[in-house]
């Protein structure tokens, strides 16, 4: 690859997440429905926190792109996050978070705004099942403007959080990034994210893919939403179409990934699983880490598999910078 500064822009929602152990019973006294991601209004969100502050377990610079671009960092790859934060006690505790992983932020130059900073409340019950509470409190009003076209066009890779669809105005910044992203050679990945966004927002996740992307992560379920069929041999075909390689992750089955010729299969590393929160993130962060530094699609979805194994075995969306280079460590000696 030429020089460029960043192995990969992205761009996603701020949001501290908060990691909370709870049982079913306090999930069923504060009518939050098991298993699903729920975007909460200020008030429910403040609610639930003090009701659960005494199980919080810790706090961190979060956000799905977010920790895909710190993953790659721990990987020693480099990564831009452009975003939006307020000028509350955890806008700048995200700040530092961010840059302390090693990954520039347009947050360091951002005169920052009055609000609220963006939260998650991760509950995880005992079964290992994430349930998510997500205000996204300033971060709804990312726009263009947070964005650093100069950075993107010094990128290999502009990587985009489907989660954005869901606010006008991030939107907006998505499109445009893109369309320079375009513009400049530079290439685009993109992260359904979640079923819900292509389920309840399919015009614009269908608008943001428009003439194709480079790289698409999914999973089954977003894969068949998207293509509008029960088939997933159908809705691979479409696939094929839209976007020149695709990572679809299977779960426990492991993953198939497509690199434009043939298709592989990356099996699953099998594991005791506690929380599968970020597992997804991990895997689309060390797999954009492993194909800007010289890895195959092969090596870098084992070196993925590996790494989401290992998130879904612990608590929290990140692992220890020591054991994510032995997983490359693990794959490089293979060669």
């Amino acid at each position: 690859m030429s020089a460029k500064k960043y192995d990969v822009y992205a761009i996603g929602n701020a949001i501290v997440d908060y990691e909370i152990e709870v049982d079913n019973a306090f999930l069923e006294a504060n009518g939050v429905e098991k298993g699903l991601m729920t975007l909460a209004e200020q008030d429910r969100q403040d609610g639930l926190l003090r009701a659960a502050k005494s199980n919080i377990r810790k706090k961190q610079a979060g956000g799905s792109a977010a920790n895909s671009v710190v993953a790659l960092a721990q990987l020693g790859g480099t990564g831009f996050y452009s975003c939006k934060v307020a000028s509350d006690v955890d806008g700048t505790f995200y700040r530092y978070d961010l840059v302390e992983q090693g990954v520039a932020t347009n947050l360091s130059d951002a005169k920052f705004d009055e609000g609220v900073t963006g939260k998650c409340l991760v509950m995880i019950t005992p079964d290992a099942e994430r349930t998510m509470s997500t205000f996204l409190g300033i971060s709804s009003n990312l726009s263009p403007s947070e964005l650093n076209l100069g950075q993107l066009e010094n990128s290999h890779y502009l990587f985009l959080e489907g989660y954005l669809v869901s606010s006008p105005s991030g939107f907006e910044a998505i499109k445009e990034a893109k369309k320079r992203a375009k513009m400049v050679g530079v290439k685009i990945a993109l992260t359904f994210s979640d079923p819900s966004m292509v389920k309840y927002f399919g015009d614009q996740m269908h608008e943001v893919v428009g003439d194709g992307v480079d790289l698409l992560f999914c999973n089954e379920e977003e894969a068949r939403l998207y293509a509008g069929t029960d088939d997933l041999t159908q809705a691979i075909e479409k696939l094929k179409k839209t976007t020149k390689s695709y990572v679809l992750t299977l779960g426990s089955k492991g993953a198939q990934i497509w690199d434009g010729e043939n298709t592989h299969h990356i099996d699953a590393v099998k594991t005791q699983a506690v929380d599968t929160t970020g597992a997804g993130d991990i895997y689309a962060g060390t797999f954009l880490y492993g194909i800007n530094h010289g890895l195959s699609y092969v090596e870098a979805g084992n070196l993925a598999s590996l790494a989401a194994s290992q998130v879904v075995s612990q608590y929290g969306p990140r692992l220890k910078k020591s054991k994510i280079r032995e997983f490359l460590t693990e794959i490089t000696n293979k060669n």
